[in-house]
């Protein structure tokens, strides 16, 4: 869901607005707009509670089963998680016939509305991943894949202790269940953003919670340097992935660099897990002079492998992209795109990726924390305040790695996802 602390230009002439959904749900202003659905702040009459309600537009269909809707709402309304937006209900208004979410109303900023003036700052930026990170680790043990991390389904509520800026929650998770996933890849169509689709999505294979991981990578990438790792028009935001890895900073410190190039594979089994990713972040504040504390990350991201096992980590680039123009465009249902089977209920990926034990990953994580507290330095009130300075615009840059020419199925799927994607 959108922010909700800015109403949208034409909502007076909106018809859902002071309108009763489902004779229960009183809407009484606009929050936001997408390609799938819009947004509004409502009161709960039957509870007297202001809630979310998200009305999918007329063209998209897939929660008018009643057993199917009441099961998955069941499913999603039992994931409560402080990183979660929490899902009320999902219906069908029988006036109108279309469908809607009931979901949490979250007072504060969206992140892409944040990140519109400049960059965050490290340490913001290492809470809030650490949010998201569990918030995407609970849903997937669920066998859930969110499929559309971005900025706008990162909903920034104020904290309340003076050393933390906001506390991240995590909207729109479970959207493609409740759309009937098997419908949607049945008839080609894909959830997400070209902007943060992953290197699988693009190719329109099979889709795992790695994709989430993938894609919340990129997402944290845009934090820190205040541009998208992948700009330009679809199309070549999406196939660009697949030729080369994101530019990450040479700035960064080196366990930034070490997270955000695992996060960021091109090879969806050599990503962490959503899991590994909330336990490096403990590490992320530590001083860079901390070999330890380095290593410690090192050790939670790429476990120790057998004699027969070859690891190569992920390559850092150098090239400069452009500023975001479409690729940052609203969520979209793309049509003819090569379909995929859908994904089991199970928890995806769990058994693919080489892990270390609990035990051993907590101690590691544990280890980096207390080394690098003896030598970490005092951060000051106003990195505490968070304030950034807004990214300048710069002019957009053909990529150092040139758009090749796919032939077969790969080449086929792309001009499917262009065509998909075009106005």
């Amino acid at each position: 869901m959108d922010s909700p602390t800015e109403e949208v230009a034409g909502a007076a002439t909106d018809p859902v607005v002071g309108s009763i959904l489902d004779d229960r749900y009183r809407v009484d202003g606009l929050i936001g707009r997408g390609g799938m659905a819009a947004v509004y702040r409502a009161d709960d009459l039957a509870l007297g509670r202001r809630v979310a309600v998200k009305v999918f537009t007329a063209s998209t269909e897939g929660i008018d089963d009643a057993d199917r809707r009441r099961s998955e709402t069941a499913l999603l309304a039992s994931l409560t998680h402080p990183a979660l937006v929490t899902l009320y209900d999902a219906a069908q208004d029988r006036a109108t016939r279309r469908e809607f979410l009931v979901m949490e109303l979250v007072e504060g900023e969206d992140l892409r509305k944040v990140l519109e003036r400049g960059p965050i700052p490290r340490r913001d930026t290492a809470r809030m991943l650490a949010d998201l990170a569990e918030g995407l680790h609970v849903i997937h043990s669920r066998g859930i894949v969110h499929r559309d991390v971005k900025p706008a389904n990162v909903l920034l509520a104020s904290a309340h202790l003076p050393t933390r800026r906001w506390n991240a929650k995590l909207a729109d998770f479970g959207i493609a269940r409740l759309l009937d996933e098997s419908r949607l890849t049945a008839t080609g169509r894909i959830i997400g953003t070209p902007g943060y689709l992953s290197p699988e999505q693009v190719r329109g294979e099979a889709v795992g919670s790695s994709a989430d991981v993938y894609a919340l990578g990129l997402l944290v990438l845009e934090s820190l340097t205040g541009r998208q790792p992948f700009p330009g028009p679809a199309l070549e935001s999406a196939s660009a992935r697949l030729v080369r890895d994101p530019e990450i900073p040479g700035d960064l410190p080196a366990q930034w660099r070490e997270l955000l190039a695992a996060m960021t594979a091109r090879d969806p089994a050599d990503r962490p897990s959503a899991l590994d990713v909330a336990l490096a972040t403990e590490s992320l504040g530590i001083d860079e002079q901390s070999h330890a504390s380095t290593g410690a990350t090192t050790a939670l991201l790429h476990p120790p492998a057998a004699e027969d096992d070859t690891r190569i980590l992920p390559a850092t680039r150098t090239d400069v992209g452009a500023q975001p123009d479409d690729a940052t465009a609203a969520t979209r249902v793309l049509t003819g795109v090569g379909a995929a089977p859908a994904p089991s209920t199970a928890p995806q990926d769990g058994g693919e990726r080489r892990r270390l034990p609990r035990r051993l990953v907590l101690g590691l994580s544990a280890a980096a924390v207390v080394v690098g507290a003896a030598i970490v330095i005092p951060v000051t009130v106003g990195a505490l305040a968070g304030g950034g300075t807004p990214a300048e615009s710069t002019p957009t840059t053909p990529s150092e790695a040139p758009m090749p020419s796919v032939e077969g199925d790969l080449g086929v799927h792309l001009d499917q996802l262009e065509e998909a994607v075009s106005p």
